[in-house]
């Protein structure tokens, strides 16, 4: 007898739902188990949380690199599926309060509108507010479509979700995202965060998205801070958006409080 993925478990008594959306292009099923962590994202400015990002995990806590290793390209689309109901899922059985901020594979996603439902679907179960879903775009994946990713932004904007683009400055588009569309918040790269306060080309480099951001009326969020010298130099150059193990490192299924004594 054939198990019941995670997803089918989650919208029983609506199976077709979940048929539909795995019919879709010939989807496969993922059956692997996931959980999630959850990073808060903080606002030094408001002194609050701006948002937390859920960050997916193997059933023994394995990281994410690990648990993507293990699926298969037939299955992308059904795992990408399964993390955002599974995010929605625990942050609404956490009692998340802030927004919550869900990485999504372009790749995966054939039809925006189509696509969207089963998050949607996810968020009125729980009784989450669907307005406090942030989509990040990751520039570590190589986009097979620009164009079609292009449409995924636009859509997601539409409905009034926040969009970023995550590891700005690490993958294979980095200022051509920027300019092709202009997200709510951009995250800066770790490598690009490490050891600013004494590296003249990375303070070049993060000055320079920054002038651009704020041309483009986007918010820049310093990812990966882990020094109080990296925090005190991106502060001073204006930045009030922080996330990094200096902050609040990833807890499992919790939402752990940032240091605010350290801000």
């Amino acid at each position: 007898m054939e198990t019941a993925t995670y997803l089918e478990t989650f919208f029983q008594g609506s199976p077709e739902a979940v048929a539909g959306c795995l019919r879709c292009r010939g989807a496969q099923r993922y059956e692997g188990v996931l959980r999630m962590a959850f990073q808060p994202i903080v606002d030094v400015g408001a002194r609050s949380v701006f948002a937390y990002e859920a960050l997916v995990r193997g059933a023994q806590g394995e990281s994410a690199g690990q648990v993507i290793g293990q699926v298969a390209p037939e299955q992308l689309y059904g795992f990408d599926q399964t993390c955002r109901v599974l995010a929605i899922d625990t942050a609404r059985r956490l009692g998340l309060n802030a927004r919550l901020s869900i990485n999504f594979l372009p790749n995966a996603v054939y039809e925006p509108a189509t696509c969207i439902r089963l998050t949607l679907a996810a968020a009125h179960k729980v009784g989450f507010p669907p307005e406090r879903l942030v989509f990040e775009i990751t520039e570590g994946e190589k986009i097979r479509d620009p164009e079609h990713a292009l449409k995924i932004v636009r859509d997601y904007q539409q409905r009034g979700f926040l969009t970023a683009i995550d590891d700005f400055g690490a993958g294979y588009s980095g200022l051509n995202l920027l300019a092709t569309f202009q997200p709510h918040l951009v995250k800066l790269d770790m490598a690009l965060v490490r050891d600013i306060h004494r590296d003249r080309p990375r303070q070049a480099i993060v000055s320079g998205v920054l002038g651009a951001c704020r041309a483009l009326d986007v918010q820049v969020i310093a990812e990966g801070v882990e020094t109080a010298d990296e925090y005190a130099w991106l502060r001073e150059a204006g930045i009030t958006l922080f996330q990094g193990y200096w902050i609040g490192r990833p807890a499992l299924e919790a939402l752990p409080e940032p240091h605010w004594e350290r801000l």
